[in-house]
């Protein structure tokens, strides 16, 4: 099966050269990806990877560009972390018919997280969240990407977050 999914990277001073990126992206079994360039200092990495499973897909692509740009700094996996219209663009229906959904289904729809002028959600919680309603014919590849690049993202945070000094007892109470 195919799998669609985007990687992105924070790119160091000495990978700047973008043809000498392609070619080392493309050595390394990089070739079915689209390459992105648009933000100085970036690399968006679109994949249409066949695997058997979702998590073979992301994990081969991770390892491949890894080998490429071993200094680059992954920072994220999508489709993951959406607004809205992203989601309901993404399941094929329009952003007031998800709206709706989410007023209408107010104690159960996915809680975000983050609330502010943008309001995110995981990709993910909000399929699985329509899948158990049977609400709307979902591509299971596109579930199950999801739910992958949301467990890569989780983990690279938890990596990140372990490297700073930790908090004392007592400090910081849920």
């Amino acid at each position: 099966m195919d799998y669609i999914f985007t990687l992105k990277y924070q790119l160091t001073a000495d990978d700047q050269d973008m043809d000498a990126l392609v070619e080392r992206l493309g050595g390394t079994g990089c070739d079915d990806a689209l390459v992105g360039i648009g933000q100085p200092g970036r690399l968006a990495l679109e994949f249409t990877r066949e695997a058997s499973c979702a998590e073979d897909a992301v994990k081969s692509a991770l390892a491949n560009v890894r080998e490429a740009l071993p200094a680059a700094v992954l920072i994220e996996v999508t489709p993951d972390l959406v607004g809205l219209t992203d989601a309901a663009e993404i399941v094929g229906m329009t952003r007031q018919n998800m709206r709706k959904l989410m007023l209408a289904n107010a104690t159960s729809f996915p809680a975000p997280v983050h609330e502010g002028s943008t309001v995110l959600w995981h990709l993910a919680d909000i399929l699985a969240w329509m899948q158990k309603r049977g609400i709307y014919a979902l591509a299971p590849d596109l579930v199950e990407v999801s739910e992958i690049a949301m467990q890569v993202n989780v983990a690279k945070e938890q990596q990140r977050l372990a490297k700073k000094p930790t908090f004392e007892p007592g400090v910081l109470a849920w």
